[in-house]
């Protein structure tokens, strides 16, 4: 299940608030925000970029280019010490009253890998093949990420080499008039702005999405291997005591620990109360 990252368009709208702040509340007490917005920079930054792009893509490529925008301002709700305890309760049924007592829960899934991985075990497939197979699927997603992601790191790289291009035309441009003083500023403004268009665009937008997709893929690939060892150990007809361990070593030792002093502590209780009966 995904839900709206609130991080990422707070990032964004915080630092272009800094930025116009900065320029507006500025010592010398002469920032005007319409100095800092000029058609040519933006043209010449969004034209070069987008010109890049086109060459370096397929039609197919910048097919996915909304999708992996809109991943970036989402993220994953997957409670990995709620799945692990959900796989040691189904190796408890399993034991007691065998693989196919599961089934019904396998309908309720509502992650598609989790799903198929159970669907074959309770179809009796070898271990190493269900392994296998799910190994494939997360390569696979691993490989569609990457190539999602490739396009915003491209732009990262080509909007600081277009505001540089930018700088460069508006230098050609005040040298060729340096005997009208009237054209200078004007020249010097897009020789300036397009390096601050072009490098806020990759280190404000392209680059900080990037590694905000590399995140939640790393943490989507960690989720599934939870899962598959988590299958297969529910298959094998694993102790649940002996899984949840070896599961709950993925866990961050706080995690990890906080419920152990948990499960410690009502086995005190119980202990407690049955001495006192």
């Amino acid at each position: 299940m995904k839900k709206l990252d609130v991080l990422t368009p707070v990032g964004i709208i915080v630092g272009i608030i800094m930025m116009l702040a900065a320029v507006y509340f500025n010592d010398a007490g002469t920032g005007r925000l319409d100095d800092f917005i000029k058609l040519a920079p933006v043209l010449i930054v969004t034209g070069g970029l987008v010109s890049a792009i086109l060459i370096n893509f397929s039609m197919e490529d910048l097919r996915s280019v909304p999708k992996t925008i809109k991943e970036a301002f989402q993220k994953n709700h997957q409670d990995t010490k709620e799945t692990i305890d959900s796989f040691v309760e189904m190796a408890e049924l399993a034991r007691r009253e065998g693989l196919l007592s599961i089934e019904p829960e396998v309908e309720e899934m509502k992650d598609p890998f989790l799903q198929k991985g159970m669907r074959l075990a309770i179809d009796g497939e070898d271990p190493e093949i269900i392994k296998d197979i799910l190994t494939a699927d997360i390569t696979a997603m691993k490989s569609r990420h990457t190539e999602s992601r490739e396009i915003l790191e491209k732009a990262g790289e080509y909007a600081p080499a277009w505001g540089m291009i930018g700088t460069l035309v508006g230098l050609v441009l005040m040298l060729q008039n340096l005997d009208d003083p009237s054209s200078l500023g004007p020249s010097m403004a897009i020789a300036l702005l397009t390096t601050l268009y072009g490098s806020l665009l990759a280190n404000l937008i392209f680059l900080p999405m990037a590694n905000k997709l590399k995140s939640n893929t790393k943490k989507e690939i960690y989720f599934k291997q939870i899962t598959v060892e988590g299958l297969i150990g529910v298959q094998s007809g694993q102790n649940p005591k002996k899984l949840r361990d070896k599961l709950y070593a993925f866990l961050p030792k706080t995690i990890s620990e906080a419920d152990s002093e948990e499960k410690k502590g009502k086995e005190q209780t119980l202990e407690g109360d049955l001495g006192a009966g």
